[in-house]
């Protein structure tokens, strides 16, 4: 055990004996305060803290205890936005994630397993593409017109569908939308490009179906991967379709791996009937699980076009809201808010950014203290940076959406279609923190991997973790290390309400993450490939090496 520590500060409670008592070299408690040694635990809380000495008295019979010997023990890292439920859909094909271009889509495609006939895949980056329009046309080049092929682009807010994929669904011209999608057409014949979820939806409707039993499987497989990087906890902006039945199902049969708090989506078209709906369904939750918020998005998405800027991109795109009235989104959010259900909303462009900032700035505050949120703010002005502190809205971020999906020479589709200005504030994580603001990051999973070690070290290198020779994107935007481990925990926590949770003390909830290095210390580099130790939720392991 560590070697007791003569200067101390004991944090106890009055209590019966712990459940379990856990020592470790180092263990950061994001609070002020003498060193900690060793913690003591009760029914998933967290009742006494100091060093290993004091902590000794906290041990009886039945006590656990558990060194965790030179590992550094910090808060549960928390995951500030994934799609746990929609992301099922999403990568229920071939991985194209790794393509860099049309060749290797040619030779991905052609090795893809079959589904029912159709070849599924996700996660291809339209810097693919190069100089050529985004159509089927390298799809038809590969397979041929008969097959039904359907494939998520990156962003999640596009996809590609083969011939034989839009004639499955029906789609044979342009459509018209609740919201700015767009079923992308030359002279009234669909090119295979679909922009914003509800083209999406027509093609995605048609897919061969996965089993309940499969998709219960799989999301069991997803959380336990997220629990294995050191996520305890994560905001699931998806309550579509089967997720409350998904969830309740897999409670069934035992824990979650990790905790979720879902937002349904509000998407524009919405009646009041369905948001009273969205207010209903706050009341639902289980052990590990709840409904929290509502998901908006007042844009789309820089690289699709379909983004809401104050000046059109390079293509003379992004230039409304995918809300074609905004008022109607302005209503929602307040009648929402003002029936206390949180508000998230997607805002990319600067024009979206700004309307949903003075949206929220008069919008009342909910009463459990969980503080509305905009999330992705890539690109944004200066007059905004500070407006994130002065009306107490979270900044929701992603670090690896820039360091993945853009470049140091700006020579990426986003980068381009920005322009060098616009380009030139991307992604303003230091910024929006030094202002004041809380800075929540998360990954945005399937978007982007969800591996925290990797968006740790990104957020402080503005680089790949492991490239060393890769030019770092605005790197004065780069984070400091507690800056970019409160983003995950003390400050991800008070942006979702949670005042037990992001810190390491009496009374906070046993959520911990022990990383092989100390995340504080390590180099990012090697941050990115250091091992988890262990997760722990409510007191329990859920993973340990």
């Amino acid at each position: 055990m560590p070697t007791p520590n003569a200067e101390h500060t004991e944090e106890t409670t009055e209590m019966s004996p712990a459940d379990t008592v856990l020592f470790a070299r180092t263990i950061h408690t994001l609070r002020t305060g003498a060193p900690v040694e060793a913690l003591a635990l009760r029914d998933g809380r967290v009742t006494a803290v100091g060093d290993a000495r004091s902590i000794k008295t906290e041990i009886g019979g039945a006590t656990d205890v558990i060194d965790l010997g030179d590992a550094t023990l910090t808060p549960g890292l928390i995951d500030g936005h994934i799609h746990p439920v929609l992301g099922l859909k999403m990568t229920a094909g071939h991985d194209l994630s790794s393509v860099t271009n049309l060749d290797e889509l040619a030779v991905a495609l052609r090795a893809a397993p079959r589904n029912d006939g159709w070849v599924l895949g996700w996660g291809l980056d339209p810097n693919v593409f190069g100089d050529r329009p985004i159509t089927h046309a390298p799809i038809v080049e590969a397979l041929g017109d008969y097959v039904p092929v359907f494939i998520y682009l990156f962003d999640a807010h596009s996809a590609l569908a083969s011939p034989a994929a839009l004639h499955a669904a029906g789609v044979s011209g342009p459509r018209p939308f609740a919201g700015n999608a767009e079923i992308v057409c030359t002279d009234g014949i669909p090119t295979g490009h679909l922009l914003e979820l509800e083209a999406v939806e027509l093609v995605d409707g048609a897919l061969p179906n996965e089993p309940a039993t499969a998709r219960r499987r799989r999301l069991h497989e997803v959380l336990t991967a997220m629990a294995q990087s050191g996520i305890t906890s994560g905001n699931a902006m998806d309550f579509e379709a089967d997720s409350g039945e998904l969830v309740a199902a897999l409670e069934d049969s035992g824990d979650l791996p990790i905790r979720l708090r879902f937002a349904p989506f509000c998407m524009p078209g919405t009646d009041r009937a369905q948001l009273d709906h969205i207010v209903e369904l706050q009341r639902r939750g289980g052990r590990r699980w709840r409904v929290d918020g509502v998901k908006f998005m007042i844009d789309g998405t820089i690289d699709g076009g379909t983004a809401w800027l104050e000046h059109a991109d390079a293509h003379g795109e992004s230039t409304a809201p995918l809300w074609p009235d905004p008022a109607e989104y302005r209503e929602a959010v307040r009648y929402l808010a003002a029936r206390g259900v949180p508000t998230v909303t997607h805002a990319i462009g600067d024009a979206g950014i700004r309307y949903a900032l003075d949206t929220l700035a008069d919008t009342p505050a909910t009463p459990t203290g969980v503080r509305h949120r905009i999330e992705h703010i890539e690109t944004l002005p200066d007059d905004l940076v500070s407006r994130f502190a002065a009306t107490g809205v979270v900044a929701s971020m992603q670090p690896n959406h820039c360091t993945l999906y853009t470049r140091g020479d700006q020579s990426d589709n986003w980068s381009v279609r920005l322009g060098t200005e616009r380009a030139n504030r991307a992604f303003r994580t230091r910024d929006i923190r030094d202002s004041g603001a809380l800075l929540a990051l998360g990954s945005d999973w399937p978007v982007a991997p969800f591996d925290p070690r990797k968006i740790l070290a990104d957020a402080q290198l503005r680089r790949r973790a492991g490239h060393l020779d890769e030019i770092p994107v605005c790197p004065e935007q780069g984070l400091t290390a507690s800056m970019a481990l409160e983003g995950y925990t003390s400050h991800a926590a008070r942006a979702q309400g949670s005042a037990d949770a992001g810190w390491i003390g009496v009374g906070a909830r046993a959520d911990f993450t022990a990383f092989a290095v100390d995340p504080l210390t390590a180099p990012p580099d090697e941050l990115a490939d250091a091992p988890v130790v262990a997760t722990m939720v409510d007191g329990r392991f859920v993973f340990r090496a």
